[in-house]
């Protein structure tokens, strides 16, 4: 898709079609121009409510108000409903600003579109797609707020990479698992780190051995496909702040010999969620030119059965010296986190770690499955997540650690166990256990986000498509725009 941006009136302005949003239901806004048959039709212009008037040429769809949490969903449900309509190649809006010179709903509807063109379609026969090849975006808006051609395309330029790169993770989450595994992934790796300038450093089995992460290699062993620790690195020239980025890419997990029931194995997949988010933010990341130093480390493992499969009632020693009691094998993610983070803190000292997860069941039985849990010991550095969270559209809550909850996790054999002695606060409990394999220097400055919940949904919501949404990339990438914005 490829956007222009022109000091045109919209009405000078050639395509295909016109995408006009209405806020607030207001029909009798100036930009309405279809008031009667608006009516007739029976559209009210609620938020994400579509009406396309093939003969007008105008497609209007309801936002609730000129904030980019409305405007994104708005765009991209507009835009999705031109999916397989050959006719629409080029569509043209107006700028829609909250308010002087912000161009924050620019960006919102620009990544809106991109994202809400978007088609899974490598293992269809018959592709249907979204038919939109170039965006015509006026300055002229729909209120009489001023913005100047260069804040306009900064404000395009990176709603173009925000989108890509989730749309980029999106692709690497639906990717079945027969072809997409550890070494694929590492492959994805070193591909994007050549493409964009960044520093790549694969750590085959050999290398994880040396390494002592042992509890990540247990989980990897009755798979044929062999575990990778992915490393890739952003290091601009004086940078502001260090941030380490850590994903669990579990290209498939069975459950191990703690075997799933048949249901619950479908769309597993979608465990390498927070893997494809790390490499997804590298992309935009080195793409923007983030005078910010960023790491991100992948640990890529399948978690199959077979004769060498871990098993319940195995103690693991993982990297930093800890003795895990395995009572589920099924919560083999938060081992590879374990280790993972152990090694990325060896490598890195950073001045914020955040890592991403399709981490448990429990915390989209507990928030819903489009909303993520944010966890660890500083509320500040929480409340930076929720906030910048809440810029990019995406859905966060902080789920609050305790010591009563600790308590669950304790082992009687080894130092921890691996699951809680019960079925209540699992998402809690989880990231608790992570939180053992965080050094003292990076305990203030460590949050763990389960996005269990909305990194794959088996139907559209928002912005989102069918299936991968790539959870985190927006959040995150926001939180690190900030931070390069920052003068302290």
């Amino acid at each position: 898709m490829n956007f222009n941006i022109t000091a045109s009136n919209i009405k000078d302005i050639k395509a295909d079609l016109e995408i006009i949003v209405v806020i607030d239901g207001d029909l009798q806004h100036a930009s309405v121009k279809d008031r009667k048959l608006l009516k007739k039709a029976g559209f009210s212009g609620s938020q994400d409510e579509v009406c396309h008037l093939i003969e007008k040429k105008r497609l209007y769809v309801g936002a609730a108000d000129l904030k980019g949490a409305a405007i994104r969903p708005a765009v991209a449900t507009a835009i999705r409903s031109l999916t397989g309509k050959k006719a629409y190649k080029t569509v043209k809006m107006a700028t829609y600003v909250s308010h002087p010179r912000c161009s924050a709903s620019i960006r919102a509807m620009v990544e809106g579109l991109v994202l809400g063109g978007y088609t899974f379609t490598q293992y269809k026969s018959k592709k249907s797609e979204c038919p939109v090849k170039t965006v015509e975006i006026s300055l002229e808006g729909r209120d009489a707020h001023e913005i100047s051609m260069e804040v306009a395309a900064r404000a395009v330029h990176n709603g173009e990479i925000a989108a890509e790169a989730t749309n980029f993770t999106r692709d690497i989450v639906n990717t079945t698992p027969d072809d997409c595994y550890p070494e694929i992934m590492a492959n994805i790796a070193e591909k994007l780190a050549k493409n964009n300038g960044l520093k790549c450093n694969i750590l085959t089995p050999k290398a994880l051995k040396k390494e002592k992460m042992e509890a990540l290699l247990a989980v990897a062993r009755a798979s044929r496909h062999k575990p990778r620790v992915i490393h890739l690195a952003h290091t601009p020239k004086k940078p502001k702040a260090v941030i380490t980025l850590v994903g669990k890419g579990l290209t498939y997990d069975s459950g191990g010999l703690s075997l799933k029931p048949a249901d619950y194995m479908v769309t597993m997949k979608s465990d390498k969620s927070g893997g494809s988010a790390v490499l997804g933010l590298m992309k935009a990341i080195s793409e923007m030119e983030l005078p910010i130093e960023v790491h991100g480390f992948v640990g890529a493992v399948e978690n199959m059965i077979g004769g060498d499969a871990y098993k319940p009632d195995d103690v693991l020693k993982a990297k930093n010296g800890k003795t895990i009691e395995i009572r589920n094998t099924d919560a083999e993610g938060r081992l590879v986190l374990a280790d993972t983070l152990a090694y990325a803190q060896q490598e890195v000292k950073a001045d914020y770690i955040f890592d991403f997860a399709t981490l448990t069941g429990a915390c989209v039985v507990g928030v819903g499955h489009y909303t993520s849990g944010v966890m660890g010991f500083n509320d500040e550095v929480k409340e930076l997540v929720k906030k910048q969270a809440r810029i990019a559209g995406e859905l966060v809550t902080p789920l609050d650690f305790n010591d009563y909850l600790k308590k669950t996790i304790k082992s009687e054999i080894a130092d921890i166990c691996n699951i809680s002695n019960t079925r209540y606060g699992g998402a809690i409990t989880a990231g608790q256990f992570l939180s053992e394999f965080i050094d003292e220097d990076h305990k203030e400055r460590w949050v763990h986000i389960d996005i269990a919940g909305p990194a794959f949904v088996e139907h559209a919501w928002g912005e989102n498509p069918h299936g991968a949404s790539g959870a985190g990339v927006r959040m995150m990438l926001r939180l690190i725009e900030s931070l390069s914005r920052d003068t302290h």
